[in-house]
């Protein structure tokens, strides 16, 4: 079984690196079985992390993820996300306790603002920071923030208190290395890769299936591979069977040398100059 690498939260706290995704999870009766299965192998071989969101299949998410991890709360991370529209002081704790309830546990390891919302961040942090006193959630961030919205958020009170930012993050879609990867490090702020297979659009690349076939691997564990590379970030890919599973965790195996990096940045150059944040 290959080490799992982790990262280390603002608190000092260490996640494992490579989690489970579930989005698009939870919305079918029929994958349901083959869901949480999938959820509960990814415990077995290390995967702790479980990412999810009230979003995700109206709730349904939620649902498989408590099903998954039932008897196993003390092994696993939970992140969690807000809607924008619930993000209100009160819409904020209310939507929180909806989470729990489905989830079935107590409290929630990590709780994000799934994207920024028209309700004044000031009072978002504030209902963050209440959940947190009452032991409802244990840490808080943001997803999909780019430089200029974490600017607003720390300048706020207790803002500074943020752990993550999830972002879009893969090959194809490097642009956050400009300027919200070196701002995040600075100030010690972990990030959260979705998508790091770019919704599968990384699968067709040539240069990433000539690195894998010099590892005997798949593209997709290429691609993986490379964001596990990237300090101080937690990658989260989805995936709804064991067989998926098993092949993301063996990503953990490829040990990408300076060559294959010459290949992939050849081909998914980092940018030279500043680019919108990308969230599709």
């Amino acid at each position: 079984m290959s080490t799992m690498p982790t990262v280390t939260l603002p608190t000092g706290e260490t996640v494992a690196a490579l989690g489970q995704g579930t989005w698009m999870m939870g919305d079918s009766s029929r994958r349901r079985k083959d869901e949480v299965t999938a959820l509960k192998l990814g415990l077995d071989l290390g995967m702790t992390l479980i990412d999810t969101a009230e979003m995700y299949a109206s709730g349904g998410a939620e649902e498989i993820v408590g099903e998954a991890i039932a008897g196993r709360r003390g092994e696993v991370f939970i992140v969690s996300k807000v809607m924008p529209a619930n993000a209100s002081r009160r819409g904020t704790i209310a939507a929180c306790e909806k989470s729990l309830k489905r989830l079935k546990v107590d409290a929630i390891d990590l709780y994000l603002l799934h994207w920024p919302a028209n309700v004044p961040i000031a009072e978002t942090v504030e209902a963050f920071t209440t959940l947190k006193r009452a032991g409802k959630i244990r840490h808080w961030g943001v997803s999909n923030f780019d430089v200029d919205e974490m600017e607003e958020l720390i300048a706020v009170p207790g803002g500074d208190a943020c752990a993550t930012n999830q972002v879009m993050y893969n090959l194809r879609r490097r642009g956050i290395e400009y300027d919200l990867i070196p701002w995040c490090t600075q100030r010690r702020i972990t990030l959260m890769a979705y998508s790091p297979l770019d919704q599968g659009r990384l699968l067709r690349s040539p240069e990433i299936a000539q690195v894998a076939t010099k590892h005997s691997a798949t593209s997709a564990q290429v691609a993986l591979a490379w964001c596990l590379l990237q300090k101080q970030t937690m990658v989260i890919p989805k995936a709804g069977s064991e067989a998926h599973v098993r092949d993301n965790y063996a990503a953990l195996s490829i040990k990408l040398d300076d060559k294959d990096l010459a290949v992939l940045n050849r081909a998914f150059p980092p940018p030279a100059r500043k680019k919108p944040l990308e969230s599709t």
